[in-house]
């Protein structure tokens, strides 16, 4: 299938290497469907829905989501760079986020005060996202690269962060109750203390 069309809705079917980079979709319904090795880049989803989906090595940086229903959505070896999931359409009462990435690259993000419960994010290129006020209790945070990534106010609690790195994440700021840390990197936590560690 070489293109997609609006406002249609696809059931249990596979996509492979389409070429949608800034197309615009509106009010399209995809469930159960795959997309492999896709290139989405700077697309416009509005008032779409994603339900039970896999995206594979496809390329989603700079994809606007705006009042888009994401659920049950797994990311697999994907770009996902520049995007604001905030704008996606979250159900007031759906107190799990169903997003699962794996591989994926997610810098310059926002999930700004999201609820995201149970997320996971797994050996993922975390650079520069916004994670303020987001609620990510019993997430999967493994083996990721946090480099300057956000956390004020954030709920961390039972959150695993086992193999994650360069974060900073001031222990003052943040609810991290039952997070679990390897324990070199869990060194990090102390820095917002202003104490010195000698060895």
């Amino acid at each position: 299938m070489s293109d997609l069309i609006e406002s249609k809705e696809y059931f249990e079917e596979s996509f492979k290497k389409l070429e949608m980079g800034e197309s615009r979709l509106v009010e399209t319904v995809f469930e159960k469907c795959e997309f492999i090795q896709c290139d989405f880049s700077s697309a416009s989803f509005t008032s779409c829905k994603f339900i039970d989906c896999l995206f594979d090595r496809c390329n989603l940086s700079l994809v606007a989501l705006a009042n888009t229903r994401l659920s049950n959505i797994e990311f697999l070896g994907c770009k996902l760079v520049g995007i604001d999931w905030t704008k996606a359409y979250w159900p007031r009462f759906d107190f799990y986020s169903q997003l699962n990435f794996k591989d994926c690259i997610l810098s310059g993000g926002s999930f700004f005060a999201l609820k995201l419960h149970e997320s996971t994010f797994e050996d993922c290129r975390l650079h520069d996202v916004d994670f303020r006020n987001t609620e990510l209790n019993k997430s999967v945070i493994t083996g990721s690269d946090l480099s300057n990534s956000l956390f004020m106010q954030t709920n961390l609690e039972s959150v695993d962060f086992t193999d994650s790195y360069s974060f900073n994440i001031d222990i003052r700021q943040n609810k991290l109750s039952k997070a679990k840390f390897s324990q070199l990197e869990a060194l990090a936590l102390l820095r917002s203390l202003d104490i010195l560690l000698v060895d």
